[in-house]
């Protein structure tokens, strides 16, 4: 058994190491594209299925509450992925595909930006929020892996973790995710 988990730890550093090589530039990209939007008034947006409903969730929080300075004022974000009486009725009413869509449809501006979050880069629910994004002016992010998926090149920037595994891949993803709220309250301090 523990070599196994020595072999899964090893895994994951090499995953993480894959990051570091690949990845670097779009997420100070991201970074500087959230501050942007934050300094003109925006928001970001977020979501994500299951693990990467959480994931959104989460992150989003690190924002508006704070990581390491709760004195500081909230920066706005907000997880659609939250609103547990719009996303039942929604997909039980219309359909599921649609129910990030339809919350950046009414809850997007210009000048937001929606940070979706998807494993495959395939979700129809993450495309569709895309595309709306993109109709509505806002800026968009994509964390994702493997060879991130259809939504790749829809995204103005595909954080795309290289690893064809699941679990891999999110571990990845909140590693990412805390880096990008971290430099984004840093910097905001520094103002």
């Amino acid at each position: 058994m523990k070599d196994k988990i020595k072999a899964q730890i090893k895994h994951s550093i090499e995953t993480k190491e894959g990051v570091l090589q690949s990845c670097v530039t779009d997420i100070a990209l991201s970074v500087q594209l959230i501050l942007d939007s934050i300094k003109s008034n925006g928001k970001v947006l977020w979501c994500g299925n299951g693990g990467s409903a959480a994931d959104a969730q989460h992150l989003s929080t690190e924002l508006m509450g704070g990581m390491t300075n709760h004195e500081r004022k909230p920066i706005p974000s907000l997880a659609l992925t939250t609103d547990s009486s719009f996303l039942t009725a929604w997909s039980n009413d219309t359909d599921f595909n649609s129910v990030f869509s339809r919350q950046i449809q009414g809850l997007g501006k210009p000048g937001d930006v929606l940070f979706a979050i998807t494993t495959s880069g395939n979700s129809e629910n993450i495309i569709a929020g895309v595309r709306q994004a993109k109709y509505k002016g806002l800026s968009t992010i994509v964390l994702t892996g493997g060879n991130g998926g259809k939504v790749k090149s829809i995204s103005d920037i595909s954080i795309i973790v290289p690893s064809n595994n699941t679990q891999r891949i999110q571990e990845s993803h909140i590693m990412i995710g805390q880096i990008i709220c971290g430099l984004i309250e840093e910097r905001l301090l520094e103002i």
